[in-house]
């Protein structure tokens, strides 16, 4: 592909999102920032959820899954519906009653100072290297496509991208975010369904054809019952997705930072209700993308890479198909990718502003000045992340690293299990003692399962057992006094 073209679509793309962000950052102040006045449309959250949840690795890596695992991911994304509906009718309702900014500040309400600073700390910690690896993936693509050929380094090309992305958040945060996400899901789910169309010309198919060649593909299973060992059966599936929306979602602080910019409880469960339905329909268009992608390969030689990963950008920019579907390809990449990392880099900064400097308070100016430093300051670690990433450059380490940031998820999912399920105090000082070692176990636990459990595998089951880890390290540190405040 011409890297020109590539470059001159990046700075259009930019230069749009730079003029949304003029106009609805007009007048904005620290609660614009960090939930938007609670002025926020529903339709408008839901839609841009969408572009939020699904990153740029989802977008490369979802159509190539389909090669290794079938249509078995539909598993998780129906666990995900039982998982928004416990975000809709139990933390929401709980975030809105409390009038939070962020959401670990319940932790201090229900459990104490440490086990608040612990909570935000996780999701800091988590979010910050699982944005930076999302990032550094897509920024990688690029760095391949267009940045090398032009002779520019990965670090120029990143530093711009993050300043990018900086310039048109770092005013309107949140009231900003909610427009922008919306665009870019706009622009990735068109990117999606314009190379199913693409496809399907090049295979000659119309609108059935190509739905019963989905249907009938070896592909396009989607349950699994055979084998509780297997990573893919059903249960294992299904209740992880849930756990996974329960903590990804309504224990990120990225995620409900738009819900609680609704104007009201109402109004923020209808967002989680539409955008739960429109989630489902949105990754069978993935799926079906990656079992076309399949048939057109065999169709035309094209052999299948090792790294299934590599499909879908293989196809869409090595000239096996019409140039639209790089161009879009490209566009629907950039989408997938900043309207996950612009909504990060928010939320890092309300969540280290409020909960580690405790600027929540503080007067309007102040507050305006610490914010902007914080975000700025988040900027620049986010840099820095990624050109470590690149740095290392080793898929395994990686890889490794991307799972570590995952884990730090189960604490969070113990903490907040205990807190609504139990009305027992804790020891507090000793609360981040187990946060560490609860994912600690989970590790060697992964590591020996096999051998321990006569050949059983851990999957996104994980996450489960390291939340009840975390959950009995809880009540073994439980008072005799309970908690009696009705929060």
């Amino acid at each position: 592909m011409n890297p020109y073209l590539i470059l001159t679509i990046l700075i259009i793309y930019f230069g749009i999102l730079l003029i949304v962000a003029y106009f609805t950052s007009r007048n904005a102040n620290n609660q614009s920032f960090f939930i938007g006045n609670r002025k926020s449309p529903w339709y408008i959250v839901s839609l841009g959820m969408i572009g939020a949840s699904l990153s740029g690795v989802t977008f490369i890596s979802v159509p190539g899954w389909v090669v290794d695992s079938n249509f078995s991911y539909m598993q998780m994304v129906l666990g995900y519906l039982a998982g928004y509906f416990v975000i809709a009718t139990v933390l929401m309702p709980m975030y809105y009653r409390l009038n939070l900014t962020s959401i670990y500040t319940y932790l201090d309400k229900r459990f104490g100072v440490y086990s608040y600073k612990t909570g935000a700390s996780f999701f800091l910690l988590s979010r910050l290297i699982g944005s930076a690896l999302r990032l550094f993936i897509v920024a990688n693509v690029l760095q391949i496509t267009v940045f090398n050929p032009l002779h520019i380094p990965f670090e120029i090309s990143v530093f711009v991208t993050i300043l990018l992305i900086w310039l048109y958040t770092f005013k309107g945060g949140i009231k900003t975010i909610i427009w922008t996400d919306t665009l870019q899901a706009l622009f990735m789910l068109t990117a999606v369904g314009a190379t199913i169309v693409i496809i399907g010309k090049e295979l000659n198919l119309n609108f059935s054809g190509l739905v019963n060649t989905v249907v009938d593909n070896e592909h396009s299973r989607i349950f699994f019952f055979n084998d509780f060992r297997g990573a893919n059966f059903f249960f294992k599936q299904f209740f992880a997705g849930a756990f996974i929306a329960i903590v990804m979602t309504g224990l990120d602080q990225d995620m409900m930072q738009k819900n609680l910019s609704c104007k009201n409880i109402k109004d923020a469960q209808k967002n989680m209700f539409w955008f739960s339905i429109i989630l489902v329909p949105v990754n069978l268009m993935f799926m079906s993308l990656g079992v076309l992608l399949f048939v057109f390969a065999q169709k035309n030689g094209i052999a299948i890479p090792v790294r299934t990963d590599d499909l879908y950008p293989l196809i869409a920019t090595q000239g096996y198909i019409s140039p639209v579907v790089g161009i879009v390809f490209i566009i629907g990449l950039v989408a997938a990718a900043y309207s996950s990392a612009d909504s990060a880099l928010t939320a890092l900064t309300t969540s280290f502003t409020v909960d580690i400097l405790n600027a929540g308070n503080s007067e309007e100016k102040r507050l305006r000045r610490t914010r902007k430093i914080v975000h700025l300051g988040v900027s620049l670690a986010m840099i820095l992340v990624i050109i470590l990433f690149n740095a290392i450059n080793n898929e395994s380490v990686i890889s490794a690293t991307f799972k570590v940031a995952g884990y730090t998820y189960g604490p969070l999912l113990g903490l907040y299990s205990f807190g609504l399920f139990t009305k027992y105090k804790v020891k507090d000082r000793f609360v981040p003692l187990v946060a560490i070692i609860s994912p600690v176990l989970c590790l060697i636990l992964n590591k020996y399962s096999a051998e321990w459990l006569s050949g059983y595998k851990f999957g996104f089951e994980l996450l489960i057992v390291n939340g009840l880890f975390t959950f009995t390290g809880l009540f073994l540190l439980r008072e005799k006094v309970g908690f009696k405040e009705n929060i």
